[in-house]
């Protein structure tokens, strides 16, 4: 008896809880129509006993106002329920209206014409940003909006007291929040018909209020008869919240966008409320595409936009939720695909979408293009929702969905965007996104991978057939392709275009390379799956041959090419995908030869990195020094070749690319003389070989001679020669590294047994390790352009190397191959004396025949070091004759080049005199 009465009690409590602020309400409206009336009433009085006065003129009639066209709703801007809060907080002064309102406020004024007014897409109202704007409302209105959390909490806390008391039956429970719900969009209806809805009306914004928590009582009160007591099937439960979901429309219609937002917001919020977490379901994967769709189609006519934000992000949030819970990720996946579609079709209002142009890649191109200035019109707010909800579900099917849930699901949603965007160019290249998240999927399903390359020939049980898993990825890739290859026109034809030739080839590159699908089905059967793909880029050639724009049949050319290669690189050895490559190159030329295309020469480039890449890397010089020979000189060669008859077919204008090309041929022919030079030493050991002074010289002679050539071919101007010093710059320090091995730690003095000097006296391993080099310093210093100050400096290090390659020579004469023994022979001292003064005489020569001050001083600095080398260190050493006969020959020399110096400096003086 005592829990019926406090039932009753707490019932006639909550009637009264919701009565007292609707009687408030309605008591304050009367007041204000009865002081109205007495006020009126008053200035008639007023007037009254005033007497009459003169007659009042009559005000001329004042012609109407023309009312300018209304403009699509596409260039709408998007204004918020805060938007007049925000005009009005950044307008300066309210006691100074804005002319133009005043203008067409007051009647009798003429106002301005419909063609007077700005473009709606460039006249945009000044004030506070969209977050200041919100914060400043909020500021205002944060008494509403907490009512209406409020009074949606009631409900559902009602339904919520019911379950842990046990006060109701549940059908009970459900009617009470729904019923409550009811009341509360009655008592907003009720109270929007007496004093209107708004921020200017006397009521403001309680029918908003009232209406958003009945909303999102009778929401809960549904799904809690589903998920919590099961009282009614998912078709009942449908009805009900379609039902729901249209009245909501027609009150946020009505209402404004408050009453929108908070009955978005509860119905998000309501799952999570009755349940209390527990209620994950594919069930309410539905139900959030309904509130999606709800906040969609309001917006779609009352045109707020943010609205329309709003709604999917609570859709995509719910149900993501959802997934989170354990609802499915099938489930999942459908609803970002239904999602997208509701992102597309509804703002349009619209079964077949109408977006206009510009896409977002025209958009893109025409920023980067204008670099500051006017880029010209931005993009539509229609196309803005697709893209953010296209770009948002394809992120997601990559990074929480696995296996074929999210491969499938992507390339579904590609195909689904090129059909809907057939009428709607501004969303035509939307579909390229899904596509680069399906190929991203390809290279980051690590698990699914591993997998699959678990079923390789050796691994499996024998006389099984092989997974179709990569055939139906790669066939699914190719559907994309053909769909973007049938969207190809207007103004996304390039970009659907470049979709169509890159979407099936990579994705067979990223199955071959990341999937080793060569090894699980067999090379014969995946390369005739990756010729599939070359058949169907070549199909595409073929279409577009008729079209004017001729870069989307290069592309499809290039990539059936490259389809090929990858082919023939599953069937043959190492050094087919090389000389696949150098095809590649030389069509690439041909093709920029015939159609004058820029990116022929970018792909160019791109082709030559990746030659390079395989020769030096993988396999690599390696690979090339181990291989037999004849598929290491048809890599080389080809390659060579490939890039040589690349440069002729360029057409000339292409400067830089025929550089690309000039470098690549000398740098690579570099490389097979290193190759063929470090093959021919077979009785070395290879492991040992490579610490050898000659075999760190014939590292570097490739790459001095690819320097040399590169600053010989200086003269061009701009970015051609800016190249050709970069990359002599890059092969000179590449010979500099092993030559100062060569002169340091594998030097024959201190190498040890790596040390020993190989071959005949004088045409030995040090003449390649040292003299070679010198002689190629002093020759590019002499002759090479281009080098400024560096010139000296390099014919130094030249004669460094020439001097150190005499002194070696000349130890190897008296101590044989090995020269790392201690101390220093009688003999080999007056050779090295014997050296010293022919250099000298030498040098004194080339100075008199080049009239060189510099040769000459050079050469008595050499005659003064003789000196000092027999005076200070042979000198300890003779006796007898030998040191009378030493030094009468060295007094008879030096006497002798004493005068010849004399001489030489007299005519060249002479010489300097004349002139």
């Amino acid at each position: 008896m005592n829990e019926d009465f406090f039932i009753l009690m707490g019932v006639l409590l909550a009637a009264v809880l919701l009565a007292t602020p609707i009687a408030t309400l309605v008591l304050t409206l009367r007041q204000r129509r009865l002081s109205a009336r007495v006020a009126k009433l008053e200035e008639a009085l007023e007037a009254a006993l005033a007497g009459p006065g003169p007659a009042p003129v009559e005000a001329p009639r004042a012609e109407p106002l023309p009312q300018p066209e209304r403009p699509p709703a596409d260039m709408i801007e998007a204004v918020g329920p805060w938007a007049r809060v925000g005009r009005a907080a950044a307008s300066p002064s309210p006691e100074a209206p804005d002319p133009r309102e005043t203008a067409l406020s007051e009647p009798g004024l003429p106002g301005p014409a419909s063609g007077d007014l700005p473009p709606p897409d460039r006249a945009r109202p000044e004030g506070p940003g969209r977050i200041a704007a919100l914060s400043l409302w909020l500021r205002s209105n944060w008494a509403f909006t907490l009512s209406a959390v409020s009074l949606a909490l009631a409900g559902i806390f009602f339904v919520q007291y019911g379950i842990e008391q046990g006060l109701l039956p549940p059908a009970l429970r459900v009617a009470a929040a729904i019923g409550f719900g009811g009341s509360l969009v009655a008592a907003g209806e009720w109270i929007r018909r007496r004093g209107g809805d708004g921020e200017e009306a006397p009521a403001l914004l309680l029918p908003s209020t009232f209406s958003a928590a009945g909303l999102v009582s009778i929401y809960g009160g549904i799904v809690a008869g589903r998920l919590l007591y099961g009282l009614y099937g998912p078709e009942l439960t449908l009805v009900g919240l379609v039902a729901t979901t249209l009245g909501a429309v027609l009150l946020g219609w009505r209402h404004g966008p408050f009453l929108a937002a908070m009955g978005l917001v509860g119905a998000g919020a309501a799952p999570f409320l009755v349940a209390g977490g527990q209620g994950a379901t594919a069930a309410l994967y539905p139900y959030y595409l309904l509130v999606a769709f709800l906040g969609l189609a309001v917006d779609a006519f009352r045109l707020w936009r943010w609205v329309s934000v709003l709604a999917l992000v609570i859709g995509t949030g719910g149900a993501f939720l959802m997934y989170l819970g354990g609802a499915g990720q099938g489930g999942w996946a459908l609803t970002l695909g239904a999602l997208v579609l509701l992102a597309v079709v509804v703002p349009g209002r619209a079964p077949v979408p109408e977006h206009a142009a510009p896409a977002p890649s025209e958009r893109l191109t025409a920023v980067l293009l204008a670099r500051g200035a006017d880029a010209g019109p931005r993009l539509s707010v229609p196309v803005r929702l697709a893209l953010g909800m296209v770009a948002a579900a394809s992120f997601a099917l990559w990074y929480t969905v696995e296996g074929f849930w999210s491969f499938g699901t992507l390339a579904a949603l590609s195909v689904g965007l090129v059909v809907l965007s057939l009428r709607a160019p501004g969303i035509g290249d939307l579909a390229l996104l899904p596509a680069a998240a399906f190929l991203l999927r390809l290279w980051t399903d690590l698990w699914m991978a591993s997998q699959f390359t678990g079923l390789a020939l050796g691994s499996r049980p024998p006389e099984t057939s092989p997974p179709a898993t990569v055939t139906a990825l790669l066939a699914l890739a190719a559907v994309m392709s053909v769909a973007f290859a049938g969207r190809a026109f207007g103004s996304v034809r390039r970009p659907l275009a470049l979709g169509a030739v890159l979407t099936a080839p990579v994705a067979a590159a990223l199955l071959e390379f990341r999937w080793a699908s060569g090894l699980v089905l067999g090379s014969l059967p995946w390369a005739l799956h990756v010729m599939a793909v070359a058949a169907l880029m070549t199909w595409f050639a073929v279409r577009w041959s008729r079209l004017e724009d001729r870069r989307p049949m290069a592309w499809a050319i290039l990539s059936a090419l490259a389809s090929v290669s990858l082919a023939l690189f599953l069937l043959l050895d190492a050094a087919a995908l090389t000389l696949a490559l150098a095809v590649l190159v030389v069509a690439a030329a041909w093709l920029d030869r015939r159609l004058r295309l820029v990116e022929m020469g970018w792909f160019l480039q791109a082709g030559v990195a990746a030659i390079s890449y395989r020769l030096v890397v993988d396999p690599g010089l390696v690979w090339a020094r181990f291989a037999p020979a004849l598929p290491m000189l048809a890599a080389f060669a080809g390659a060579i070749a490939a890039v040589v008859g690349a440069r002729r077919l360029l057409p000339p204008e292409r400067r830089l690319e025929r550089a690309v090309a000039e470098s690549a041929a000398a740098a690579w022919a570099a490389l097979l003389v290193n190759v063929l030079l470090t093959r021919r030493f077979p009785l070395i050991d290879p492991v040992e070989s490579v610490n050898t002074h000659w075999f760190l010289t014939l590292q570097a002679l490739p790459w001095l001679v690819v320097a040399g050539a590169q600053l010989w071919r200086i003269g061009a101007g701009g970015r051609i020669d800016l190249l050709r010093r970069i990359v002599a710059a890059a092969a000179f320090a590449l010979a500099l590294m092993p030559l100062g091995l060569a002169v340091t730690t594998a030097n024959p003095l201190g190498a040890g047994l790596r040390g020993e000097i190989l071959g005949l006296p004088i045409l030995d391993t040090l003449l390649l390790a040292y003299a070679l080099p010198g002689a190629l310093f002093l020759l590019g210093a002499r002759h090479l352009p281009g080098l400024g100050r560096l010139r000296g400096a390099l014919a130094a290090l030249g004669g460094a190397f020439l001097l150190l390659w005499a002194v070696l020579e000349i130890r190897r004469l008296w101590h044989g191959p090995r020269i790392d023994a201690p101390g220093v022979l009688q003999g080999e001292l007056y050779s090295y004396t014997v050296a010293l003064l022919a250099g000298g005489a030498i040098l004194l020569w080339q100075a008199v025949r080049l009239r060189s001050e510099l040769l000459r001083r050079l050469a008595m600095a050499v005659l003064a070091l003789t000196v000092a080398k027999v005076f200070l260190w042979d000198a300890a050493g003779l006796s007898g004759l030998v040191r009378v006969l030493s030094f009468f020959c060295l007094g008879l020399v030096l006497a002798g080049m004493a005068w010849l110096n004399t001489m030489v400096r007299r005519a060249m003086a002479g010489d300097q005199g004349r002139s």
